[in-house]
């Protein structure tokens, strides 16, 4: 029976591991750090501890990027808190005006389709994310969880857009075992996850369903059970489930390298 004991962790262990992997990684590319860009949300909270555990706060620098009426105060205040505890540098670059001469200069520029601006908004973030990778000789480290990546929540070359992904084999609902473990605030953890992208906007108003349905829903899938199964195990409509595969599939080439055609042959 698909619940919610199926997806919990040995959060000890699992902290360990993803500390591991980011130091060793750091240290393969000879780089000096690691960046890591913090919203004052559970996901770059949990993101910015395991890397400053890998890497000592030294060799850390977090980056924020509020946007005038979108980004609320609280969040802004949870980031300074928690990079303060943790003796972290942190930049703070607002993003305003960038915002304005991108929706001044766009030729089919649409105030209304708020996902075309959602994703400029993301791939801006990126390339300020990079102007100080590249800057300081670091590594930008992505704090997208399993469940947005396999449904495609993300902006493709935007928050796709890093270097390393270590949390992304983790389901949101394991995110939030690991931020209690480490000991996160509560006003993070509670916090309705968002990207920000405009006054209100939430994950779960915009998937259409909460973090921990939608994980049990894509653990059916992993486990190869049929969608009415899967309905039937969680209680819900069938029609939400196969909405959830078909936004699984639609999204695969967020998920891949661009394709290439290979046109040259082996020489006889």
């Amino acid at each position: 029976m698909l619940n919610i004991a199926f997806l919990r962790l040995n959060a000890e262990d699992v902290s360990y591991k993803l500390a591991s992997f980011i130091r060793e990684e750091v240290e393969r590319s000879s780089l000096r750090g690691a960046l890591v860009p913090v919203s004052g949300g559970i996901d770059s909270a949990v993101a910015l501890v395991i890397s400053v555990r890998a890497l000592g706060p030294e060799s850390v620098r977090a980056l924020t990027l509020p946007e005038r009426d979108i980004t609320p105060e609280r969040d802004i205040a949870d980031v300074m808190r928690l990079v303060r505890s943790l003796g972290v540098t942190c930049d703070t670059v607002n993003i305003t005006p960038v915002m304005a001469v991108m929706q001044r200069v766009l030729p089919l520029y649409d105030p209304s389709n708020l996902v075309a601006l959602g994703n400029v908004k993301a791939r801006v973030r990126m390339v300020i994310w990079y102007h100080y990778a590249n800057s300081l000789g670091y590594m930008v480290i992505c704090s997208s969880n399993r469940t947005e990546w396999m449904t495609g929540y993300f902006t493709k070359h935007g928050d796709g857009g890093v270097d390393l992904m270590p949390f992304a084999d983790l389901y949101k609902n394991q995110i939030r075992q690991l931020a209690n473990y480490l000991e996160i605030p509560e006003s993070i953890v509670n916090k309705a996850p968002s990207a920000g992208f405009w006054p209100g906007q939430t994950d779960e108003g915009e998937l259409g369903v909460d973090y921990d349905t939608l994980d049990l829903i894509l653990h059916g899938m992993e486990e190869k059970m049929t969608d009415a199964a899967i309905a039937s195990e969680l209680n819900v409509d069938t029609s939400l489930v196969e909405s959830i595969r078909s936004r699984v599939r639609g999204n695969e080439h967020k998920r891949r390298l661009p394709l290439i055609l290979r046109l040259r042959t082996a020489s006889g």
